[in-house]
């Protein structure tokens, strides 16, 4: 049974309006980020635990300069999760795209930033799989 089926005719109206002239209810942004969930991201960066600090490069919070600090990180699962973050900018997946992890590099190849130049590069990459994900992230357009 669908959930929609337990909106009220109000809200039926509502959401069916919310699609017709306005915007589209996948347009929804989440507010900024306080201070206090920065300060929270940077903890995360700085802990000891490499899983700890993946979360913080996942982290759609993540202040540039944390992204481009966890880029360097020594463990490559880190590194990797800045290649996968969204708000991650092009000079951060330039630099990663050289990575000696080939996991990180498929992850640059895949991030829908990736610059097609940066895309022919991965192209000509030593592992099989970062050229497998280059291939596929050419169906996509940039």
């Amino acid at each position: 049974m669908s959930c929609i089926g337990f909106l009220s005719p109000a809200h039926r109206a509502a959401l069916a309006a919310s699609g017709e002239g306005g915007p589209p209810l996948s347009a929804f942004t989440s507010p900024p980020a306080s201070a206090s969930k920065v300060r929270r991201v940077r903890a995360l960066a700085a802990d000891p635990t490499p899983a700890i600090r993946e979360s913080a490069a996942l982290s759609h919070h993540a202040p540039i300069d944390v992204l481009e600090h966890l880029a360097d990180d020594a463990d490559p699962s880190v590194r990797a999760c800045v290649a996968r973050n969204p708000r991650t900018p092009t000079w951060v997946l330039t630099a990663l795209a050289a990575d000696r992890s080939p996991r990180v590099r498929g992850w640059v190849a895949a991030h829908r930033l990736c610059h097609p130049d940066l895309l022919a590069r991965l192209a000509a990459d030593p592992d099989p799989a970062v050229r497998a994900v280059v291939a596929w992230a050419a169906g996509w357009q940039h």
